[in-house]
């Protein structure tokens, strides 16, 4: 049972942002020190990426953890109440994300998923973010889409 009342809950959940999210300007500030420069939300690519360096042809998106379901994450609880609803709401997240990525790679684009909980140190996201770029198809203007990125796998590396 919800602790707070309906209308309250809705007051809350209209307040959660879609874009310029903390994780998201944590990523940017990480990137912009690393020497990138970037182009945010643009709406000519599928799924209007957070973040699209533009000269990699890259679109890094900025998941949060609860709601596009990280695996293993501590922050991607189910809620107690509701359960069927918010099934339905993820699983379409995730699918939609998917549909994202594969949309974005057919266009060209290497794509990053960065999750909200790694940004939360920054010295580490600068890490993940160097090493992310620094891979050798990044310096082949020629690399196939299919080599894209993704930091997640990565993370449980380092």
């Amino acid at each position: 049972m919800d602790r707070i009342s309906k209308e309250r809950r809705s007051w809350n959940m209209s307040r959660i942002q879609a874009e310029n999210t903390s994780p998201e300007k944590r990523v940017r500030s990480a990137l912009h020190r690393l020497g990138f420069r970037f182009r945010l939300h643009q709406k000519a690519l599928p799924g209007k990426p957070d973040i699209v360096l533009p000269r990699l042809k890259t679109a890094i998106l900025v998941h949060g953890c609860f709601w596009h379901r990280h695996p293993g994450c501590t922050l991607a609880y189910v809620p107690k109440s509701s359960l069927a609803f918010w099934r339905k709401k993820f699983d379409e997240n995730v699918a939609r994300d998917r549909r994202v990525c594969g949309e974005l790679r057919k266009s060209g684009q290497h794509v990053v998923v960065i999750w909200e909980c790694q940004t939360r140190d920054s010295a580490r996201l600068a890490a993940r973010l160097e090493r992310a770029f620094s891979r050798s198809h990044f310096a082949n203007p020629n690399a196939k889409a299919k080599d894209s990125v993704d930091v997640t796998r990565r993370a449980k590396l380092t």
